[in-house]
């Protein structure tokens, strides 16, 4: 049997049945170059299937549709962009079994982590459906006395909206939902690594009652110069960008050209301190959980531990036992718990980084070293008494890796913690809410994980300080990166 032959009799749909074509003005197009993209199978290394590659004119083709598409589509009424929001996310729930098995093979995450993302991405079209008649102004009167102060929040435009691999579905929906509840139009190009995942979406939003030209999908094996158009295009006013934070540095220095609004969500070095006190079952499981969601490739991993020296070997050994169970295989089968990492590039980065920091004194406990076979593999990893000077505790991991280290004092471990330019999210422990608390207050992260391994939420403010990030996705706040506020002054 080939790999093909065994990919197909693990999955309950037909690859082929996914569309590879660009999705612009409501119409599959093939694109001007006539060039594909092998999209790859993490899991075997096949390729699965090829995927249109657009040309910079394919690009501003799309920003066309959605420019045409953007007054009808903002003069909607909210109740009716609201019902079509709330559709789309039925039908992904519908679908979720299909859509999990798909970002399984495209992406490798464990089909446990598919199906969760899933579910996850669909929140999103859910809660913006409730958020897009609550776009609510203000009235009030100028302190003067002189006249009204009337304030409105109107769709900013344009918004092109570029997605990494690592959760194809759900960063897609984070940013497409509040821009459609808002009265935004959008071009979307997501990821050459999971491509398919956009365009299966694709379908459902014209399913659900997404007008031709609202949501426009491309991929490009030329992102740089392609997102760079449409940046350029004076349509375009909206840049909502989840990707590393060198390539979002980039971005924003092309967006300052025509002053676009850029919302950016980039990489993180989350630390992960568990205090004396702790409760170490909740200790470990918020450990598994924070970092091994999607097998440690996300920007909220758990990248530093820092433990305190009393619980220090008890945490070790029971995360080295949990770690060491876990079952390493394709991501769409059902028994798998960790599935490979994206590429051979993404492996040869983190053994690097292992390497880095067994040379300067750490101890590997489990793991250590990438898997022999088809595939990008690399098992579950657990290091003890990683120095502070080691490349792991200064870059962003992205893989099965757990570096440990141990502190004495509060202070100590916040001065550690804050030592990053990243400063997207924390995780805490401590059956002290006092010293939980006040430890939060002092963590330079836009958000935290007091007592829990997993703090995003669709209805929550998601977003980071300093070299994190820009803006928030979630909550209101989502709904409000995709505004204009116009203020009037009024008499009457």
């Amino acid at each position: 049997m080939s790999i093909m032959q065994k990919i197909s009799a693990s999955i309950s749909f037909d690859i082929a049945s996914v569309p590879t074509d660009l999705h612009i003005g409501g119409q599959w197009v093939a694109g001007s170059t006539g060039r594909r993209i092998a999209v790859v199978d993490p899991s075997t290394g096949a390729t699965i299937a090829e995927v249109a590659d657009a040309s910079i004119d394919d690009a501003l083709a799309a920003v066309t549709a959605a420019h045409q598409a953007a007054p009808a589509w903002a003069a909607t009424a909210p109740r009716k962009r609201s019902e079509i929001l709330r559709r789309c996310f039925e039908l992904m729930i519908e679908r979720k079994d299909m859509l999990a098995e798909l970002i399984s093979l495209e992406n490798g995450k464990a089909l446990a982590d598919a199906q969760g993302e899933v579910t996850y991405a669909a929140e999103f079209f859910r809660w913006f459906s409730e958020e897009a008649v609550r776009l609510n102004g203000e009235i009030s009167t100028a302190p003067s006395g002189a006249n009204k102060i009337v304030v409105q929040h109107q769709p900013i435009g344009v918004a092109v909206l570029v997605t990494p691999w690592n959760f194809p579905a759900a960063m897609a929906t984070r940013k497409i939902a509040p821009a459609l509840a808002a009265g935004c139009t959008c071009v979307l190009k997501p990821a050459t690594e999971t491509p398919l995942t956009a365009y299966a979406l694709a379908e459902i939003y014209a399913e659900a009652g997404v007008p031709a030209g609202v949501v426009n999908v491309i991929t490009t094996g030329r992102a740089g110069e392609t997102v760079s158009a449409m940046l350029h295009d004076p349509r375009v006013r909206k840049l909502s960008f989840t990707g590393s934070t060198e390539v979002g540095r980039r971005l924003l220095r092309e967006a300052a050209d025509t002053v676009i609004s850029c919302s950016m969500e980039l990489g993180g070095n989350a630390p992960f301190i568990v205090f004396d006190d702790a409760d170490l079952d909740a200790a470990i499981e918020g450990a598994m959980v924070a970092k091994m969601r999607n097998g440690g490739e996300a920007c909220t991993a758990a990248n530093r531990f820092y433990v305190q020296l009393g619980i220090a070997d008890a945490f070790a050994d029971r995360l080295t036992q949990r770690m060491a169970a876990l079952r390493v295989g394709p991501g769409y089968d059902g028994a798998t718990q960790c599935g490979p990492l994206i590429n051979q590039g993404a492996v040869d980065r983190v053994a690097g980084l292992v390497r880095d920091a067994t040379t300067r004194g750490a101890t590997v406990l489990t793991g250590g070293e990438a898997l022999q076979q088809d595939g990008y593999y690399f098992p579950p990893t657990v290091m003890t008494k990683v120095p502070a000077d080691a490349e792991i505790a200064h870059e962003e991991i992205f893989g099965p890796i757990a570096a440990l280290s141990t502190f004495e004092t509060e202070d100590e471990v916040i001065a550690a913690a804050n030592d990053t330019e990243y400063g997207l999210i924390a995780y805490v422990f401590t059956r002290d809410l006092g010293r939980g608390l006040r430890v939060s207050e002092k963590l330079e992260a836009g958000m935290i994980g007091l007592n829990r391994g997993l703090a995003s939420d669709p209805a929550a403010p998601f977003g980071g300080m300093k070299q994190s990030g820009l803006g928030r996705e979630g909550a209101h706040h989502g709904i409000l990166e995709f505004c204009e506020t116009k203020y009037i002054a009024v008499t009457w």
